[in-house]
């Protein structure tokens, strides 16, 4: 059984239907930008922050070059943004803040945490941030701010892939990142840290090693990413640090698993833990997001939306009392179960009674196919419960997730256009109602 499924051919067949299942999911349209109506059973709040010290070669998140005076503004549009869904009765049970480098601004993200505790209660508060921000004036102040887990984008201790990504100047080399996560291991009841695998001139052994550094340090979660590519970024990848062999990611996986089990548990197919609480991936615990701030996506009782990637834009439709959203999609009946799988699945299985709650028995009716597929490839177990992975579906379900996150990222590019577009519809002398000079962000900072 294992030498005829889990290998290369196998892989790349599942990837290609998937897409063809998936293929319609990011296809946005414009929309007035009206705050989207209240789920039912409530959301998660996910913050977009842009700015960053230093634009990876890899990444394809939206994000710009930080300047304090950009975002300094920014922050108060988005804090007016968050007023804006709490005067329309949306509930949040807890809050994400992802970029970008949230803690680049230090005093404003933690305005911006206690308006969000103030307003909705929040228990859960979780901050993505870079390894030189692992000082005690950033983090206490995230700590007293009721901060639950802190996670830390390490991507790798080794010094020569960190010099392939740009970040081995601007972010500090292995030694200096392992000492610092040291040192703050405790503040938070959940520390996570991120890491990269299957870069072009990574080894399996120099994976291994960077979770045997991890292991060392005291944090409590690791969430560890196949490299993840978009139209893009590849030519830059391709020149910084090479592109990734897909063919190498089984092995680069058994090697995860092997490092990490049993004593971090899995709370989804790539990201461990061995205490605390919280998963790198809000979606998979949270049927409906609210994604507030310029290059956030939000997703509702079905609803795809996406804010604008121009700042200039965000900053002025905020001023004139709308979101940021300017783009949208209504998933039909049979993709959005099948994005419910995707995700569910994904965070290790599909509890019976939670599908009947809700989705009703028509989910089981219009997904049998692919967990009929998933449970003829070894790749799930049925059981009392309902639906549980294997180590063999947690693979291939990180092969769709990643498939998956590389389809956002494409949305992205698409986005980034539709910037580039608003910027020529709306000239500076246009601006002047809403106090806000029109400026178009690229991934190099302000042009």
């Amino acid at each position: 059984m294992r030498s005829l499924l889990d290998n290369p051919a196998v892989d790349s067949a599942l990837i290609r239907l998937f897409r063809l299942r998936t293929r319609r999911f990011m296809q946005m349209d414009d929309t007035d930008g009206a705050v989207p109506a209240v789920p039912a059973g409530g959301a998660h709040l996910y913050v977009h922050i842009p700015f960053c010290p230093v634009l990876c070669p890899f990444c394809s998140f939206h994000r710009v070059k930080h300047k304090t005076d950009a975002a300094r503004r920014y922050f108060a549009a988005l804090r007016d943004e968050i007023r804006l869904y709490h005067s329309a009765g949306h509930k949040f049970g807890g809050v994400y803040f992802g970029g970008g480098t949230p803690t680049c601004e230090p005093a404003e993200l933690v305005e911006t945490i206690r308006l969000v505790r103030e307003l909705f209660g929040v228990s859960e508060i979780s901050v993505e941030t870079n390894p030189l921000d692992l000082r005690p004036e950033i983090l206490e102040p995230l700590r007293d701010a009721g901060v639950t887990r802190l996670s830390v984008g390490v991507q790798s201790f080794d010094d020569r892939l960190l010099g392939e990504m740009g970040r081995l100047q601007r972010c500090g080399g292995g030694r200096e990142t392992a000492a610092r996560i040291q040192a703050v291991a405790g503040m938070f009841p959940t520390f996570n840290v991120d890491l990269i695998f299957n870069q072009a001139h990574q080894t399996v052994a120099g994976f291994e090693a960077d979770l045997a550094t991890f292991r060392s340090l005291g944090a409590n979660q690791v969430s560890c990413y196949p490299l993840m590519t978009s139209p893009g970024v590849r030519a830059q990848m391709a020149g910084a640090m090479g592109l990734p062999d897909r063919r190498r990611l089984r092995n680069f996986y058994r090697a995860m698993l092997r490092k990490l089990q049993p004593d971090f548990k899995a709370s989804s197919a790539w990201c461990f833990t061995r205490s605390g609480h919280g998963n790198d991936e809000y979606i998979v615990s949270n049927e409906n997001y609210v994604g507030v701030g310029s290059g956030a996506f939000s997703y509702l009782d079905g609803t795809l939306y996406a804010t604008t990637f121009n700042l200039g834009t965000y900053e002025r439709r905020i001023a004139a009392g709308l979101t940021g959203i300017t783009a949208t999609r209504r998933l039909g009946t049979t993709d959005r179960m099948r994005y419910t799988l995707l995700v569910r699945m994904f965070g290790l299985g599909l509890d019976r009674e939670w599908v009947r709650q809700h989705h009703g028995r028509k989910f089981l009716i219009r997904v049998w196919p692919e967990l009929l597929t998933l449970r003829a490839l070894g790749a799930a177990k049925r059981d009392k419960k309902g639906w549980q992975l294997t180590e063999r579906g947690m693979f291939w379900l990180m092969l769709m997730m990643s498939q998956f996150f590389e389809s956002v990222n494409a949305c992205r590019e698409t986005m980034r256009l539709r910037a580039e577009r608003e910027q020529a519809e709306s000239p500076c002398e246009g601006c002047a109602t809403a106090g806000v000079p029109a400026r178009v962000y690229s991934a190099a900072g302000q042009v």
